[in-house]
């Protein structure tokens, strides 16, 4: 396998001024990240802790520390007030298992976090394999994410946007930026 085989694939440019787009552009980069968390684990299976695999590694851990938590927070802070405020009983309750799946996933990040530095600190071991109890980790960490992004990509990003004023779509997407620190050398998407 070549090592540009290892890069997630260009997505959508999310248009910082339209932040639904930019969710859920957030969502596609979620995809292709655990599309080669899938990969990674795959090619372990066949090739141990391999230099490959290690750059790999590097990937998933520079998205789900950077980008995936900023993500989350857009969410928390713009999205699921909205429709805990004015959503019926049906669809607050959906919010909550979102804010649920949303700390379930950061422990699930931490396990799966702690897998990946370990294949990173076995570099250039061939026989290296994860465990049976972190490779159901990084399962349970994939289908967590797919089946939360299926439920706010199904109704709740649409919902919540109908919900909000063109002002308020103004001030999640500035802040949003502001967090993000767009236009300096510290953003993260």
């Amino acid at each position: 396998m070549n090592h540009g085989s290892w890069s997630p694939s260009k997505g959508p440019q999310a248009d910082h001024e339209q932040p639904f787009e930019w969710l859920r552009a957030c969502h596609d980069r979620v995809e292709r990240m655990l599309e080669l968390l899938q990969r990674l684990q795959d090619h372990v299976a066949r090739h141990g802790a391999d230099e490959q695999g290690a750059q790999a590694a590097q990937q998933v851990l520079r998205y789900f520390d950077l980008a995936a938590p900023q993500h989350h927070e857009d969410e928390e802070r713009h999205v699921f007030p909205r429709l805990l405020e004015r959503g019926d009983d049906r669809l607050r309750g959906l919010v909550q298992r979102l804010q649920s799946d949303h700390t379930a996933m950061a422990a699930d990040w931490s396990r799966v976090r702690q897998a990946l530095l370990r294949l990173q600190a076995a570099q250039g071991d061939a026989a290296w394999r994860w465990t049976d109890d972190e490779r159901a980790v990084l399962a349970r960490f994939a289908l967590r994410y797919e089946g939360h992004i299926a439920a706010e990509e199904g109704e709740v990003f649409a919902m919540a946007e109908h919900l909000m004023t063109p002002a308020q779509r103004v001030e999640m997407s500035e802040d949003m930026m502001r967090r993000r620190a767009i236009g300096s050398s510290r953003g993260v998407t």
